[in-house]
């Protein structure tokens, strides 16, 4: 239930909960549903499940047993916020995350209502990123949630970009990435979303970090914007 990841923003993955539901466009193509699926298919007992949201209580102390300090994208393949997942399991997963601060924990979800309503109840501390995915301007509503919770370290995954965002409202924020679909059908991102995106943050001094064009070949379209790579990352935000 963790696995070194690929993904150019974090170093690990930790996956206490796994499988979720779409709730809005830019779930229409999601890589975690392909994988569930592929990974059931190989008699991965931890998606016996599928795609179905399954809790799993036995890797909850997986972080506890990584000595060295890593960067932890947690529930790559669901949403902790899920109305499916227990609010008492969200408390265990924080607990765990407290428990084991020498690791920087990258929380991110689209369901930012019940986020909202969880989150005062958890404990925050700055090694406990969190994010909301925002996919275009249709869904600009969860960046209030999250802008207005008790997260110390705030951060928005505009992934996969479908449209603008102009007016972005980065008040509050630390940290933005941004990254074009991949995979089969992927939808095609504009070269103009993206740099409006980065020079917004750039104006108001938010980190900004470019993932990936995307596309059916997203290792061939690359990750360069502008002739450069853009990793900045909050980390004079970690404690």
């Amino acid at each position: 239930m963790a696995n070194k990841s690929p993904i150019e923003w974090t170093e690990s993955t930790w996956n206490p909960v796994t499988g979720c539901t779409k709730i809005s466009t830019g779930c229409a193509h999601c890589y975690a549903e392909r994988m569930a699926y592929r990974l059931q298919a190989m008699g991965q007992p931890n998606y016996r499940n599928g795609f179905d949201v399954t809790i799993h209580e036995h890797a909850l102390d997986i972080p506890l047993r990584w000595k060295s300090s890593q960067m932890i994208f947690v529930n790559s393949m669901s949403d902790l916020f899920h109305k499916d997942v227990p609010s008492k399991f969200i408390h265990k997963v924080f607990s765990t995350m407290n428990r084991a601060d020498w690791h920087t924990y990258q929380v991110l979800t689209k369901r930012a209502g019940r986020f909202a309503q969880l989150q005062g109840s958890l404990a925050w501390a700055s090694h406990i990123w969190m994010g909301v995915t925002v996919e275009n301007a249709n869904h600009i509503d969860r960046i209030d949630y999250l802008r207005y919770s008790n997260a110390q370290v705030k951060f928005l995954s505009l992934e996969p970009l479908l449209g603008p965002i102009p007016k972005l409202n980065l008040s509050g924020i630390d940290w933005v990435i941004v990254g074009g679909e991949s995979g089969p059908g992927a939808r095609p991102m504009q070269e103009s979303w993206v740099l409006d995106i980065k020079d917004q943050c750039l104006s108001s001094g938010v980190s900004f970090f470019f993932k990936q064009w995307g596309g059916v070949q997203k290792k061939k379209a690359g990750r360069l914007l502008e002739g450069r790579t853009w990793d900045q990352m909050p980390v004079s935000l970690v404690s």
